[in-house]
């Protein structure tokens, strides 16, 4: 009996494991994978080309947004879950770069949390941030579809011509600044 308990709880310890690699994995696993731009491969298939559009509800109550609302502007569109401990560190740091260039920068940041999740929960999300920027719901998961981002969070960096110029899979610490740099550069395009 005792080797067949022992059998149950290394079989036990092996499936946490794996579930806790797969949720740090879809998450962005956190400062350790450092975040990065991806411009190539299956990650980055969508830069270089344009933006596909999509419409969804803003979680803040003020309607419909749309990648459209933000032409003419770089824009960041950033895929994030209330569950991900790396998209809760980057949502000041994009508020930090929505001041820092004003009406030259919109963001336009994409929650896929499940359609069951309470919308409350969003808007808690949301408050706790303290962002100004635009916050939807992709409840029907249209946009997620047609990014498909690899982790959470993804950002596009989108430009003025609405083009996707760069891809972030993931978020570190410091990563805003290669942005802001990637921002700085599409502003003075």
């Amino acid at each position: 009996m005792s080797s067949r308990s022992s059998i149950v709880r290394t079989l036990s310890a092996l499936v946490m494991g794996a579930a806790l690699s797969l949720t740090l994995a879809a998450c962005g696993g956190g400062a350790a994978s450092g975040g990065g731009a991806e411009t190539g491969g299956a990650e980055g298939d969508l830069v270089g080309k344009p933006a596909p559009e999509f419409t969804a509800e803003a979680v803040t109550g003020e309607g419909p947004k749309s990648v459209k609302e933000a032409s003419g502007k770089v824009t960041i569109i950033d895929f994030w879950a209330t569950y991900c401990g790396p998209c809760k560190k980057s949502f000041p740091k994009y508020q930090e770069l929505v001041d820092q260039f004003g009406g030259d920068l919109s963001v336009i940041a994409v929650s896929v949390d499940e359609e069951d999740t309470d919308k409350a929960k969003l808007e808690e999300f949301v408050k706790a941030t303290g962002v100004k920027f635009s916050i939807v719901w992709d409840k029907n998961k249209s946009a997620a579809k047609a990014y498909s981002p690899p982790k959470m969070p993804t950002a596009f960096i989108v430009d003025k011509t609405g083009t996707i110029r760069h891809m972030h899979a993931g978020y570190g610490e410091g990563e805003e600044e290669k942005i802001a740099e990637e921002i700085k550069a599409l502003i003075g395009q």
